[in-house]
């Protein structure tokens, strides 16, 4: 069988190959991008059906071709998202390959790389992951399968029908544990949610999205997060609109808000006392937003309409004021648990030395100590905004210089 062989080998078909894809296209380089399923696979199956993007559509898209069927403050569907880098390929016609399963990589003796995949071998002067951050889903090892009790990763959620009868717990308290909770809800479930630390940012204050705010404070360009803030997620919607996200309003519709989850035995769930904390960190992340928004206006003297309502907190429910610190799943009703903690990253088809102590992608913006391979996609690769469809398009453009500069 003949090998192939291509300057850069992309492999993954989403927002972070197709923008590596553009600026590659750009410079001139010759490419080939691989995916081993559709284009913007996640968003099609890997999401819930209700899901919309959580920035507006005048944010969460790459420069260069707008949504010309919403408007800018809209919110696309995660199928308008798909069918958004499906046109997008087309418009920079990019050389991608659908239907084609990296299978490995590894170093050439004389340079470059050998790429196994579904349909033979390539070689590669260069290999570019961007398969993004939402590999492996995470579901603890907490309850047993013993316990009887339904039990999906937030990635296999569709919808309020897919559970059995009953009350179902949501693990996790980010955007999409909020929002997997507060649509439980509305369906009329009887709904647990563990909230966990976590950053609550405005979804608008003084007419502006808090994506807007975000970008004009300087936090998407953020270099790395705060020592002790690794795990803490952030948790806003696009739902219906666009809102706020809010645990005690959630409380106050009747969803019973937890600590984190414990330890599970004979049926019963223990639960941290750290609920009010977590809460009280959320706040003040919050209200922080509205105190640097409020010193940029007037630093810049911006004509921008005063909201001294969004301070308000409200009080605590009873949840929060008496918190349960044990949680009988039975007694409870409880027959789901819907596990909204993430992903894990799994590179085991790089055969490189690539990572640290850790098992974590070693890279400096995205640049490997492997000639020649690169990382694109991953959180915080050189900011916050990088696993962000704005933000993965410009460490895109700094790749594919780097690239060039090899060439």
């Amino acid at each position: 069988m003949s090998v192939e062989t291509v300057d850069t080998l992309v492999v993954g078909g989403g927002q972070a190959g197709l923008a590596m894809s553009e600026h590659l296209g750009q410079r001139g380089i010759s490419h080939i991008v691989l995916e081993k399923n559709r284009i913007a696979e996640s968003w099609r199956t890997a999401r819930w059906d209700s899901l919309v993007a959580n920035g507006p559509a005048w944010h969460d898209r790459f420069p260069n071709m707008k949504f010309d069927d919403l408007e800018d403050e809209g919110f696309a569907p995660k199928e308008r998202i798909a069918a958004y880098f499906e046109a997008y390929a087309k418009q920079i016609n990019s050389p991608i390959r659908c239907g084609v399963e990296v299978k490995s990589v590894e170093s050439k003796a004389d340079g470059g790389f050998r790429v196994e995949t579904s349909e033979g071998v390539i070689e590669a002067k260069n290999v570019v992951a961007a398969t993004g951050p939402f590999q492996r889903p995470i579901i603890p090892a907490v309850v047993p399968e013993s316990a009887g009790i339904q039990q999906i990763h937030s990635n296999h959620y569709r919808n309020p029908q897919q559970l059995p009868e009953g009350a179902v717990l949501v693990v996790g308290a980010g955007s999409s544990g909020a929002q997997i909770a507060d649509e439980l809800l509305r369906s009329g479930k009887k709904v647990y949610l563990a909230v966990g630390p976590h950053e609550r940012p405005p979804r608008r204050y003084r007419g502006k999205d808090f994506c807007w705010w975000l970008g004009v404070l300087g936090h998407w360009d953020a270099r790395t997060r705060e020592p002790g803030m690794e795990h803490v997620t952030i948790s806003v919607s696009g739902a219906r609109g666009g809102h706020t996200v809010n645990f005690r309003e959630f409380a106050a519709r009747g969803m019973v808000l937890l600590g984190k989850t414990g330890a599970y035995e004979n049926g019963v769930l223990k639960v941290d006392g750290d609920l009010v904390d977590n809460l009280a960190k959320g706040d003040a992340n919050y209200l922080s937003v509205l105190d640097e928004a409020d010193a940029y206006v007037t630093a810049n003297g911006l004509d921008l309409p005063e909201e001294p309502e969004a301070r308000i907190i409200g009080a605590d429910p009873d949840c929060v004021t008496n918190p349960i610190r044990e949680l009988d799943l039975a007694e409870a009703g409880v027959t789901s648990i819907v596990w909204a903690t993430g992903y894990a990253l799994d590179f085991s088809w790089l055969k490189l030395d690539a990572f640290d102590e850790k098992g974590r992608p070693d890279h400096d913006k995205g640049v490997t100590k492997v000639p020649g391979l690169y990382f694109l996609g991953l959180a915080w690769l050189s900011r916050r905004a990088s696993p962000f469809i704005w933000g993965v398009w410009h460490d895109a453009d700094y790749l594919a210089s780097h690239i060039a500069d090899r060439a």
